[in-house]
């Protein structure tokens, strides 16, 4: 590990939590696939946000788009309707043939929502007897922080 690496390692394990046991590599930049270290070695990004970003690293069309989207509105809570959410869960929903769609931004949030929507297949589509349904589920998996 080279010293301007171990410099940044250094510095966050200081000032950060200890939530996390990152690999000994720090990234600086990245483009489609590839992702470079501090130090100008080159990685093929086989992570990608653990696949929860799996569009690449500063494609064009989506820096134009974001860009395009700060520019106006960047983040806001549920507790507002917005210009864009509709039209996409539109789009979605079309493209998917459901009738309804929820975007997730973290793992715990989509793990607990395909619980739920397995529960409400068993009981409404296969006709469970209430409070019948078992989910089986992986154990040790990494699904997001939750505090259970």
């Amino acid at each position: 590990m080279s010293e301007n690496q171990k410099k940044y390692m250094d510095q966050e394990s200081i000032h950060g939590p200890d939530n996390y046991k990152p690999l000994p590599v720090v990234l600086s930049e990245a483009k489609g696939v590839w992702v470079w270290d501090v130090d100008q070695n080159k990685y093929l990004d086989m992570m990608s946000a653990y696949s929860a970003v799996s569009h690449g690293h500063a494609h064009p069309e989506l820096v134009k788009v974001f860009h395009e989207q700060s520019n106006t509105l960047s983040l806001t809570s549920r507790a507002f309707y917005t210009n864009t959410l509709g039209p996409y869960l539109e789009t979605i929903t079309k493209m998917t043939g459901f009738e309804m769609a929820l975007p997730m931004n973290s793992g715990a949030e989509a793990v607990e929502t395909a619980i739920k929507a397995a529960r409400r297949w068993a009981y409404r589509s296969k006709k469970i007897e209430k409070d019948k349904a078992e989910i089986i589920v992986a154990d040790g998996n990494f699904h997001g922080r939750t505090t259970t």
